[in-house]
């Protein structure tokens, strides 16, 4: 796969290359990917007009792997192709009121989720470090105090909820931040009970909190987002509850099918209905079948709708990002009036 149009970026003259980012926890590391190269963005917007809200974009995994290679190569020109593509299919989610921020960064291929757990974490902390530094580098050159949303969808979601554990321990940082969608990877109670910064989300709009939910048929127990034996938090995305109530296809506002350009294909309301298992905390999709949505990837059986943990609930998910934002500008007002 290709994507027809890369999009061109280019710097403020004004930005310099920050030698050491000290950000709470948050620096280079050795041998760091250079973020001062616009060759290491996929989106990098700078323009404030209209827009008071930053998004910073964490990529899910494009690469593959192979028998030598466990984490992608910057000057992978084809991946760095499908990756950006994969960024484009979730934008429009995200950028209608927000500046966007995405990064390249050295993720891990598919080859090492078939590694056990402890095996996997040296390449996984590779693939962190890069966007722990992204995050650094646009937030003390580009942030400037404004509101936060974090987005990353399966490996990226992993990765915005290690950066909300190592880099968001900070009152002022927490206040900053709107919303994080982490979806289509585990998030447990034990993990927000360790990390105070930690919130899940209770409603559609509280803010300060993770969103986060993995979709899969009834008949499913197992996964690789979330295994046998663990139970994961999740929030309905059609009614916004975190119980086993049952939310009808009625509330499904629109399932959109995008391609690599952002453009969607294909939209088809009242789609599917969802409630969360309460064995699993995974999100149970009701109303299709696993012939109709396969997993299309090896790692994951068909009745696991991992890939289309955006595109059942896009128009949900959309409306909720304005919900959030609306709410955050709302309470921002009653806390300068006090």
């Amino acid at each position: 796969m290709v994507v027809k149009m890369k999009r061109i970026l280019t710097f403020p003259l004004t930005f310099i290359l920050i030698v050491s980012i000290s950000l709470s926890g948050c620096s280079n590391q050795t041998n760091a990917t250079d973020y001062s190269d616009n060759s290491n963005w996929a989106y990098f917007e700078t323009d404030t007009t209209d827009k008071m809200v930053d998004a910073f974009f964490v990529c899910p995994t494009v690469y593959f792997g192979s028998d030598d290679s466990y984490n992608m190569e910057l000057t992978d020109e084809d991946t760095k192709a499908n990756f950006l593509g994969a960024i484009n299919m979730e934008k429009e989610i995200y950028d209608h009121d927000s500046r966007f921020f995405a990064p390249y960064y050295r993720q891990v291929g598919l080859n090492v989720y078939s590694m056990e757990i402890g095996d996997r974490e040296q390449y996984l902390e590779l693939a962190f470090n890069d966007v722990k530094n992204a995050f650094g580098y646009y937030y003390e050159n580009c942030n400037d105090g404004r509101p936060i949303i974090l987005v990353g969808f399966s490996q990226g979601a992993d990765m915005c909820i290690r950066l909300m554990k190592e880099c968001f321990k900070d009152e002022d940082r927490q206040n900053q931040l709107i919303a994080c969608y982490a979806i289509g990877w585990s998030i447990t109670k034990e993990e927000i009970q360790e990390y105070p910064q930690l919130k899940f989300a209770e409603g559609e709009s509280d803010t300060g909190v993770i969103i986060s939910f993995n979709s899969e048929a009834e008949s499913i127990d197992n996964s690789l987002s979330v295994p046998k034996g663990t139970k994961t938090l999740a929030i309905n995305p059609l009614n916004w509850k975190t119980d086993g109530a049952i939310a009808d296809k009625s509330l499904n506002l629109g399932a959109c099918f995008t391609d690599y350009d952002g453009n969607i294909t294909k939209e088809i309301n009242n789609l599917t209905g969802a409630y969360i298992d309460d064995v699993r905390g995974t999100l149970k999709v009701t109303d299709v079948t696993p012939e109709e949505y396969p997993a299309g990837l090896e790692i994951f059986e068909d009745g696991i709708y991992h890939l289309y943990d955006y595109q059942f609930f896009y128009r949900n998910l959309q409306k909720n990002v304005q919900t959030r934002i609306a709410a955050y500008q709302s309470n921002l007002v009653k806390r300068s009036s006090k």
